[in-house]
């Protein structure tokens, strides 16, 4: 059986951001000038989750990490490690030639300038390329992305989306925080009362944007993009509880969208979420929102 030769890119990719994107920019470009298939390699948790048994919220989880990456870079395949204690406990050198070179064939490797992989972080930039060089390898290391004067890291944009400030986010990510999930029930009075909406629940391991009041694109699974205004926190007019809930009202829709597996994506923070004197001037209020949602949105094609 003929063995898939592939050029692979080093790093675990939370969020995809514009920096990610310089790594797996040069992994295409590398794959089509050796004819070799492209790949980027990360693992199903952070590993700092592992070593300290302590839930690590991310941006991005695997399946989300894995469509950005093929989505807005054409990277053709992602392979997702397992990160447990055989592959902390791994010495540099095997990471190397057992799991690069002799389990998913690479014949050139793409890294960051940060970098850092095998038993307590022991493989860095330098080692990578000095091992490449000895064994036949390519390798290109990625130096620092900036933006603005700012070095681009995912540590960097989750702080901006926990604050709320999602067009920043954007700006470092080179798209916008999204949130994916399956389309849950909520309390009924969106619908009743108010606007019709949909709700996600958020999970512990995914950031969510601070609480407040969002314009947002929802897009379906049968590939139809819809304008939103997404609140994000307790609902606190017409809440029932403590729990935060992720309630969009999808504008100009109509139609049950109960169970399917929707995205969000974050693109302007209107206000902040507050209690209303009364459904009806929450009603308004919303009312307010939409117009705001459309003016600052429907310039981009909502279909996009």
């Amino acid at each position: 059986m003929e063995e898939t030769k592939r050029v692979i890119a080093l790093g675990f990719f939370d969020g995809v951001h514009i920096g990610h994107g310089a790594l797996l920019r040069k992994t295409a470009e590398r794959a089509k000038e050796l004819g070799c298939t492209s790949a980027a390699f990360t693992f199903d948790r952070a590993p700092r989750e592992f070593v300290t048994g302590e839930s690590v919220p991310l941006l991005t989880n695997p399946q989300e990490r894995s469509a950005l990456i093929r989505e807005l870079y054409g990277i053709e395949q992602v392979i997702v490690e397992p990160f447990d204690r055989g592959m902390m406990t791994m010495p540099w050198r095997d990471f190397m030639e057992k799991l690069l070179l002799e389990k998913y064939h690479a014949v050139h490797l793409v890294a960051g300038h940060d970098y850092h992989f095998g038993y307590r972080n022991e493989g860095n930039p330098a080692l990578l390329r000095d091992y490449c060089a000895a064994h036949g390898i390519g390798c290109d290391i990625i130096a620092k992305v900036e933006h603005r004067g700012v070095t681009v890291s995912s540590t960097l944009i989750r702080a901006l989306v926990e604050s709320g400030e999602v067009e920043r986010a954007a700006e470092f990510l080179g798209h916008p925080h999204a949130m994916t999930g399956t389309v849950e029930h909520g309390f009924g009075l969106g619908t009743a009362r108010l606007f019709p909406t949909v709700n996600l629940i958020p999970h512990g391991a995914t950031i969510i944007p601070a609480h407040g009041v969002y314009a947002t694109k929802v897009h379906l699974e049968n590939g139809e993009t819809f304008l939103g205004v997404t609140n994000v926190g307790t609902r606190p007019t017409v809440g029932t509880g403590n729990g935060v809930t992720v309630e969009t009202n999808l504008i100009d829709f109509t139609g049950d969208l109960y169970g399917q597996h929707i995205r969000v994506d974050f693109c302007l923070r209107l206000r902040e979420e507050k209690r209303f004197s009364s459904t009806q001037a929450l009603h308004d209020q919303i009312a307010q929102d939409i117009a705001r949602t459309r003016a600052a949105l429907s310039e981009t094609n909502a279909s996009s």
